[in-house]
Formats: structure tokens, C-alpha cells, sequence
């Protein structure tokens, strides 16, 4: 106040500007936090399955810290929606021959005639705009995302035939001079991003600038994958874009179907019945659109692969009523998924930094180490009746085996409802906002063996809100020596690097911050030392 009074002498006008603009950072300072940062640039593909659905909803909940250049409708092995010429269409091992069925060939695939989910969920965020720019200025305006909506290679399964308009919006990006790298997720199957991949090869290829743009692309483009679920990456892309990076997830929440079935203590309760009505699905229109076990709704009507509407049917019924029951019924309103969430929780500028690299690790996990198709979560090979069960089993076991992977899942789901409330809340003072955390100086240090440095933090909180501060060592992908931190829980510490840290190692630390808010939310800054001679 001391220096808000000062001015005030020099100059009432400029006094009240400063004010003002205190007032401003007080309220909004993780929005103008976040504006200073890179985001990262992203394309979502997406199909038109019900985890998609809500995985959608998440991320535009999120699009205060990206750069969203396109959301795009896709096609996959679980749906297509045809050429509306009575073409018919079968891919060998595909859903429609598993369960015992024998459907396809088909005109189309668990498509709905007029399909515009995108559309949809966008107009929703369009009615929850005023609210939610009111917590975070950084939200893009509706015109915006709806300007970014294509529709992709939907026609056939895998089909790359021929470019479509989301191909096409694919390529101007991929070989655009944006600086920084461009994200492109494929929530359903990969055919759009490789009819995008083939027409750059098929008009570059037998040019001088053919080894130019393999080059470019090679450090440009990074690939977030639900999987392979048309075969198109294992087929075209990897054959002929081996350098393009290939991000796949492990120790990522469980954020897909299923999540509930053995889920972690601390877990459980953020996938139940209760917790889901009260944070997620009575909110407002998003929440409206956000699909949940029991909700009445089906993709498509008359899918007997879709069985996630009703309620009050045990699995037996459901099988006798003609349903393929591949998971078993859950409480009504619970959880019911949102597989694609590991491919972009690692975008979110929540401070951990980890879409810089793939094996940081986050709130969406950390990469696997080896660039291949065949490790997914989808597994279009498998041909046994009970395939998609044994995703689930396969999904629940890697859970176990991840002890060692800090459980990130409760932060984002309070972080989620935290942001599903902005939309229905027309005060800042109404919802609770994350804490603002960060480590003066550079984040990215260097540091002999032996010595010690020292980190100075700093936190506040736009609600007000007490907040907790704790450093803590997280394992940034390969080996690192473990190190001593003094003082965890005090804004300023001392980190003793051990004398055996070998030259080139990398430590990564952390300072996390927990508001006392309803609900409490987290941030995070990472630093890393690398360990010079």
C-alpha cells in the first residue's frame, strides 16, 4: 500500500490505474500466470464414442492453456459413418465379428445420421462462456473453437484414400512456420492424420524440398494416441514417417472405462454416483452433455454395443435383451469414462511441464520408452469374444504395477469439478482457483556433484486461501540420484546433490501448492538440474 499511496501523490489518475491493475492480479493472477507461459499447440480427432464425448468436455474445460488449432470428427474401427451411396464396408477383425455377431459388411458403423457431437459440446461451452471467462480470461471465444471444427476421413474404416477437409486443415498446420512443436491426438482412429502425411508425401516426395520436409516435420509433429484403432499408423504412418514422434502413456490415471473396477481408495470416491451429480453431471449444459452410467442416452439408436443408458437391467438381461456385455453394469450416474484423457492431461500448464517431454511425466502419465504400434490400449487384433474385457483387465492391472508413479487422479478430478462450477458461477468470488506457485530464477539449472543450491519459491492464492507448499523429488524418466531436500515444507529450501551424481544426470524437483479451498486445488513448478563436471 505504501506504494499505491506514493503515486497517489505523484498522480491520482495513474494511482487508481495501479490499483486497478492489483485488483486485477489478485483476482485473475492464474490467468495472467498462464497467459505468460507457451502453450502448446493441439489438434483433437475425435470419433464419436461416448469417452470421447466426455474427454472433449474436459479438454475445452482446459483451453485456457492451449493453443487449440482443430477439432476434428474421425472415423475408427468402432465408427464410421459411410458414403451415404450404399457402399458397404468390413475390415477383418473388427467389433462387428466379435461377441458372436457377424454383421458387416455394412453402409455404416455406429454413426449417427447427423452426428455433430462436436458441435454440440461446443455450443454448450458457448452458453457456460460468460461464467467461464469471468474465472480465467484466457478462455478462447466460442467463435474461435467453432471456427477450428472439421470433419476428418469419416467415411470408412482406415480409409485413406482421398483428402477431406480435416486433412486438409491437418496439413496447412503441419507445414506452417509457427514456431514450437504441433500436438495432434487421435482419439478414434489415425486415417485423417495420414491422409494429411500422404498428401504432403505424395506433393513433396519426388522434389528438392522432399528431405526438407521430412525434416521438419520429423522435429514438428508429435503423435498422442489412443491407440492404433484403424491400423492406418502401423500400415502408412510408422513405414513412412519413422521420425515422427509417437507418445504413448503409461502410469497415466485411469481415466477410462472401468476406472471403478478396483480402483484405488482414494479414488473411489471420485467416481461415484454422488460425487459425479454433484461436481460433473448437474452442471450447468456441459454438464448436461456429460454421458454417466444409466443417463438414458445412446450414440446411436438400436446399438447393441451401447448399453450404458439403461438402468435397473442386470448383465444377464441385458445380454437376453441383445446387448454384447463387455463391462459390467455400474451405479447409475457413476463414472463412466474418459479414455482420452491421457493424451492431453500432460498439455495442461499446471507447472509440471510435461508435454516439454514425453518422459517427464504428469497428470496423463509418462511415454513409454519405445516407438511402437503395437503396445496400445486398443488392441484391434485381438479377436476373443470378451476383447474389449480384456483392454479393461489389462488397464487395471498396469494400475497396480504403478506404485512407485505419484497418483495424480484426485488433484485432477477436484481440479475438474473445480472448473465444471465456473461454469454455472457468474462471481470469481463464488468458485475456488488454483494457487499461483513458481521458483524465482531459471528452471532448468546446472549443478556439480557434491554441491548445494539453493531454491527459492514463491505462492499466492487469487481466492486469498491459505496455502501449503511441499518440495519433492519426482523421477523424470531415466535414472536420477536421489537427493537431499531440506526443509520440504518451507517456500525456500536447499537441495544437497549427492557427490556420486554422475555428469549428465538429470534431477527433477518439484514444488507443489495446496489451497485450503473448497475443493482444494494443486499446482506444481518443476525444476531440473542437470549435473555438469
Amino acid at each position: 500500500m505504501r506504494t499505491i499511496a506514493f503515486y497517489f501523490k505523484k498522480s491520482t489518475l495513474f494511482s487508481l490505474v495501479v490499483l486497478m491493475i492489483v485488483i486485477v492480479l489478485h483476482k485473475e493472477g492464474f490467468a495472467q500466470t498462464l497467459s505468460k507461459e507457451k502453450k502448446p499447440r493441439i489438434v483433437i480427432t475425435a470419433d464419436p464414442e461416448l469417452d470421447d464425448n466426455n474427454s472433449l468436455i474436459r479438454f475445452l474445460l482446459y483451453s485456457t492453456d492451449l493453443e487449440i488449432e482443430g477439432l476434428i470428427y474421425a472415423s475408427s474401427g468402432f465408427h464410421w459413418t459411410g458414403d451415404g451411396k450404399g457402399t458397404k464396408w468390413s475390415v477383418p477383425r473388427r467389433e462387428y465379428s466379435r461377441f458372436g455377431l457377424n454383421l458387416c459388411p455394412c453402409e455404416s458403423w455406429r454413426w449417427a445420421k447427423d452426428e455433430h457431437f462436436i458441435h454440440d459440446i461446443v455450443g454448450a461451452y458457448e452458453k457456460s462462456y460468460p461464467n467461464l471467462k469471468i474465472h480465467n480470461a484466457n478462455y478462447p471465444t466460442p467463435e474461435y473453437l467453432k471456427s477450428k471444427i472439421r470433419f476428418g476421413n469419416i467415411e470408412f474404416d482406415g480409409d485413406i484414400s482421398k483428402d477431406s477437409p480435416g486433412s486438409e486443415l491437418i496439413k496447412s498446420l503441419i507445414l506452417d512456420d509457427k514456431p514450437g512443436q504441433l500436438f495432434i491426438t487421435a482419439w478414434g482412429g489415425q486415417s485423417t492424420i495420414a491422409r494429411a502425411l500422404k498428401s504432403i508425401q505424395e506433393q513433396y516426395q519426388y522434389t528438392v524440398q522432399w528431405e526438407a520436409i521430412q525434416k521438419k516435420i520429423a522435429r514438428k509433429v508429435v503423435l498422442l494416441p489412443s491407440g492404433d484403432q484403424d491400423d492406418t499408423y502401423a500400415t502408412y504412418i510408422k513405414p513412412n514417417w519413422p521420425n515422427i514422434e509417437y507418445r504413448q502413456f503409461k502410469n497415466s490415471p485411469n481415466y477410462g472405462y472401468g476406472a471403478q473396477l478396483n480402483a484405488k481408495k482414494e479414488d473411489a470416491t471420485f467416481l461415484t454416483a454422488t460425487w459425479m451429480k454433484e461436481n460433473i453431471s448437474s452442471r450447468g449444459s456441459l454438464g448436461n452433455l456429460y454421458r454417466v452410467w444409466g443417463d438414458g442416452k445412446q450414440m446411436v439408436k438400436g446399438d447393441i454395443l451401447d448399453y450404458f443408458g439403461l438402468s435397473g437391467y442386470t448383465n444377464e438381461e441385458l445380454k437376453k435383451m441383445g446387448y454384447a456385455v463387455w463391462m459390467p453394469v455400474q451405479e447409475k450416474g457413476s463414472w463412466l469414462g474418459e479414455g482420452d484423457n491421457h493424451t492431453f492431461m500432460n498439455m495442461l500448464g499446471n507447472g509440471l511441464r510435461a508435454y516439454e517431454n514425453g518422459v517427464y511425466g504428469g497428470w496423463g502419465g509418462r511415454s513409454i520408452a519405445q516407438n511402437d504400434a503395437s503396445i496400445s490400449f486398443f488392441s484391434l487384433t485381438d479377436t476373443s469374444a470378451n476383447a474389449m474385457a480384456n483392454v479393461l483387465t489389462n488397464a487395471n492391472n498396469s494400475s497396480k504395477e504403478k506404485a512407485f508413479y505419484p497418483n495424480f487422479f484426485p488433484q485432477a478430478q477436484k481440479d475438474f469439478a473445480t472448473r465444471m462450477q465456473w461454469t454455472v458461477t457468474s462471481k470469481f468470488s463464488g468458485a475456488n482457483h488454483q494457487p499461483i506457485v513458481r521458483v524465482e530464477g531459471p528452471l532448468s539449472i546446472m549443478a556439480a556433484p557434491g554441491e548445494k543450491i539453493r531454491l527459492n519459491g514463491f505462492v499466492s492464492d487469487p481466492d486469498g486461501n491459505k496455502v501449503a507448499v511441499k518440495w519433492w523429488q519426482f523421477e523424470g524418466g531415466a535414472s536420477q540420484p536421489a537427493v537431499n531436500i531440506l526443509n520440504t515444507n518451507a517456500i525456500q529450501t536447499e537441495v544437497q546433490i549427492p557427490k556420486e551424481a554422475l555428469v549428465g544426470q538429470t534431477i527433477h524437483l518439484i514444488l507443489e501448492a495446496v489451497d485450503n479451498g473448497t475443493p482444494e486445488l494443486t499446482s506444481y513448478q518443476r525444476v531440473i538440474i542437470t549435473i555438469r563436471k
